[in-house]
């Protein structure tokens, strides 16, 4: 079905229209124009750069909610460590309490069973012309904040404004060279219009993830989005802030007059009364308050706990379930990283003899209980993973910049991780690490530690902040140790690590980079040389191959191209081996009590335990009366 097209010459036509609601579709690239005044103008209540919208206004809901989920209950989670803000937008000041943004709502929210759609919420629709050079957001007039307060497009300009001002740098840069002004139309409409000559793919998206904070709050009270508080804004979501102990608990409870509750995107969404975050010191004392019943849901995160830790009273009268869903999400990518700015570390001979001495199948089969695949790819999905040498419409876009990149990236299979034997230290392995140090300017003196051409010791730092991480790293740490390494393993609380993360003050940590199946301007954020500070570049990252086929990747205008942009930039970084890559899991591990339910049909990319389940207030009883739960 094809998108409603308007044509029309002035802007007070504009204001007339009638619109109407399609899917989006194929643009109609081939429209006779009828002069230079005149565009071709696409309505749409959402947006997708390369399929058809799965849903409409018309439908009734989405197709991975249950309609007549019932509501009511505490849904109740644990957290590792401890918070003092509760501003989820402020980078570098203040840890934020968990689930802090859940009050806020942005204009448009994605689909979860779709690649690349998101959909009106807090808008109607949305204009623009086939050049994609500006874009109208025609907002809901039924929207109001959780204090009553209607919101306009005076909010949501405020929102852009002050995320500009008080938002973390990369998102100003983005603005100021992306967005050329933002204005208000009327009370309900707002335009932006993008900077001339360049690209245009995934602006209208990004813009339309704006969210809307609350002008009159932020007037009225002072506050600053780069500041840690504990006062927070209303918002327009179905959830709102109940009741905060510092330290130790978030309660948020269901608007009772949330105004989207008839939305044909929120159907079934929202299910709880209350959500309930409780912080624990560590994860020993998360677990046995899951067991005791104190907090009912829990997503396990380690191997160990899942093979070992499920045999409790609770399970045993099958008052708790314990399953694995699956999960059709693209993994992220994780492994160890290197911090790209500090200047040892900037010689790959080094970062692979590094990297030589990690043992995943020894880790694997020992520690984690062959639940683990190994990671290979920083995109670890058919269409967008590198494999074998470039060839096809991949090599006709790298071709260009042989003279810039390694002739190993024409001739030589996409990297791989290495392979590992049974043992802890795999001596072939260590073997050619050692020789990979010799490349770098490292060899071993006569007390077995490596020291460059100066007799300076090569010392290395791995920072972590989670005790569950411990077993994995140490005997790495050991290994790094035989090879020579003069290398501290520093676990920090989560706070400091916070602090030391976002101003690159560490030389290696675990860590893992949000990937998308369809990837855009934030693929730059992420890896991009401009952003190497930015905290969304954990590694702080950086080559101009890349960086120039980022930017190139946003005039694609398939799917198909978009894939062979990503595998030549998955070439390029794996060759690069800022990171070291560990595993990967395509399962949800979760544990409840048994009194959630969920749909039948759970979407791909999201578990959905937040939004899309629900409580059975029948077997809560059953639950309460045999003394499950406290």
């Amino acid at each position: 079905m094809s998108p409603t097209i308007t044509r029309t010459a002035t802007w007070p036509d504009l204001r007339l229209m009638t619109f109407g609601f399609a899917c989006i579709g194929t643009l109609l690239a081939n429209a006779p124009a009828f002069g230079e005044s005149h565009e071709t103008i696409i309505v749409s209540h959402g947006y997708n750069e390369y399929e058809a919208l799965k849903y409409s206004p018309a439908d009734a809901h989405l197709d991975y909610v249950n309609p007549d989920a019932p509501t009511g209950g505490d849904f109740s989670l644990a957290t590792i460590g401890t918070f003092d803000s509760m501003n989820p937008y402020s980078t570098g000041v203040g840890t934020p309490g968990a689930l802090s943004s859940v009050m806020y709502q942005d204009m448009m929210i994605p689909s979860l069973d779709e690649v690349g759609s998101t959909y009106c919420l807090l808008c109607e629709t949305l204009e623009y012309p086939e050049s994609q050079d500006w874009v109208i957001f025609n907002l809901r007039e039924d929207v109001v904040f959780s204090d009553g307060t209607p919101m306009t497009a005076a909010d949501i300009l405020f929102s852009f404004e002050l995320l500009k001002e008080q938002g973390t740098p990369s998102y100003a840069t983005f603005v100021e060279q992306t967005i050329a002004s933002a204005e208000l139309l009327d009370d309900y409409r707002l335009k932006f219009t993008f900077v001339d000559g360049i690209p245009r793919r995934s602006l209208i998206a990004v813009v339309g993830g704006l969210p809307a904070f609350p002008k009159h709050w932020y007037e009225e009270t002072g506050a600053r989005l780069d500041k840690s508080r504990l006062e927070i804004g209303p918002g327009t979501g179905e959830y709102m802030l109940d009741s905060v102990d510092v330290g130790r608990q978030v309660v948020y409870k269901r608007n009772p007059d949330y105004w989207g509750k008839d939305h044909y995107l929120q159907k079934g969404v929202g299910n709880y009364d209350t959500m309930r975050i409780e912080y624990f010191g560590d994860s020993s004392a998360a677990f046995e308050a899951f067991k005791a019943g104190t907090v009912t849901f829990r997503r396990e995160n380690s191997s160990i706990n899942w093979a070992t830790l499920y045999d409790f009273p609770a399970l045993d009268n099958e008052w708790v379930v314990k399953t694995t869903l699956p999960s059709g999400a693209l993994p992220s990518a994780r492994g160890f990283i290197f911090n790209m700015k500090n200047e040892k570390l900037q010689n790959r001979s080094l970062r692979r003899a590094i990297g030589m001495m990690f043992n995943f199948t020894w880790t694997n089969e020992n520690l984690q209980y062959g639940l683990f695949t190994q990671r290979e790819a920083f995109w670890e999905n058919e269409r967008l993973k590198a494999v074998g040498v470039p060839e096809g419409r991949e090599l006709e876009l790298l071709e260009p910049f042989r003279d810039q990149l390694p002739a190993e990236i024409f001739t030589e299979e996409a990297a791989l991780p290495h392979e590992s034997g049974q043992r802890p230290l795999d001596r072939r392995n260590l073997r050619t690490a050692l020789a990979l140090m010799a490349e770098a300017g490292y060899t071993p003196g006569t007390d077995g530690k490596l020291r460059d051409a100066n007799g300076a010791l090569l010392e290395i730092e791995f920072i972590e902040d989670s005790q569950a991480m411990d077993r994995i790293v140490l005997p790495y740490i050991e290994n790094l140790k035989t090879l020579g390494v003069s290398i501290t393993y520093n676990r920090i609380d989560p706070a400091q690590y916070q602090n030391r993360t976002q101003t690159k003050n560490f030389e290696m940590r675990d860590a893992a980079y949000s990937v998308g199946l369809v990837e855009g301007s934030g693929l730059s954020q992420r890896f991009g040389c401009e952003d190497r500070d930015d905290v969304f570049n954990d590694a702080g990252y950086c080559n101009p191959v890349v960086d120039a086929l980022a930017e190139d990747l946003l005039n694609v205008e398939t799917y198909v191209e978009l894939a062979a942009h990503v595998r030549a930039i998955d070439r390029i970084m794996r060759y690069d081996y800022f990171m070291i890559p560990v595993w990967t899991l395509s399962d949800h591990w979760v544990a409840y009590y048994d009194f959630y339910e969920h749909p039948d049909n759970l979407p791909p990319f999201s578990l959905g335990h937040l939004d899309l389940w629900w409580i059975n207030q029948d077997k809560l009883a059953d639950l309460k009366s045999a003394g499950a739960l406290r």
